[in-house]
């Protein structure tokens, strides 16, 4: 029972951890949902690439969180923030590429000019092609205190990957203080 209760109290950091990048993976997601349906923005390749740690991400904190609380093993809890923390750091990553192509400090990739997927029938060809909007990774939608959303998604990759990071070392403290 000792041992049991023990066990609880260690894995409450990574479950506290866990969930925290479930809920602001999730809230992240859906921002960038209601920007692109609700407002429009459309999203450029980059930008869609930037979402893809946040979708591996999320479901791995649960998994995580779900282990804390069934008392898996502290090597898979561990192991599963440091993976979360390293997909974290690869989406800041692409976040500050993003960021740099939009302030022009490198060149973007070659399909930095956004994608036509369908232009209709042939017959309205060119007047389908008038209408076509090409979204650019070069040229920021949308800004606030001077972040695109690119700059804005570095930081929030980054205080999560802290998050992860931070339940591994509050669990390592746990184990030993523990022991004690």
């Amino acid at each position: 029972m000792v041992a049991r209760i023990r066990t609880s109290i260690m894995n409450e950091p990574v479950i506290a951890a866990a969930l925290t990048i479930a809920a602001v993976g999730a809230a992240t997601i859906l921002g960038a949902l209601v920007f692109q349906h609700g407002f429009g923005l459309q999203p450029c390749p980059l930008c869609l690439q930037q979402r893809w740690p946040y979708y591996l991400t999320i479901p791995l904190a649960l998994l995580v969180a779900l282990g804390a609380r069934r008392h898996a093993t502290r090597r898979a809890l561990v192991g599963g923030l440091v993976v979360i923390a390293l997909l974290l750091l690869w989406g800041a990553g692409l976040g500050v590429y993003h960021a740099g192509v939009e302030w022009g400090w490198w060149a973007g990739p070659q399909d930095c000019a956004g994608s036509v997927t369908s232009l209709g029938a042939g017959g309205n060809l060119l007047q389908q092609m008038q209408r076509a909007r090409v979204v650019r990774c070069d040229e920021a939608a949308w800004r606030f205190l001077g972040l695109s959303l690119a700059g804005w998604n570095v930081l929030i990759a980054l205080g999560l990957a802290a998050v992860a990071v931070a339940g591994v070392v509050t669990k390592r403290y746990s184990r030993k203080r523990a022991g004690e």
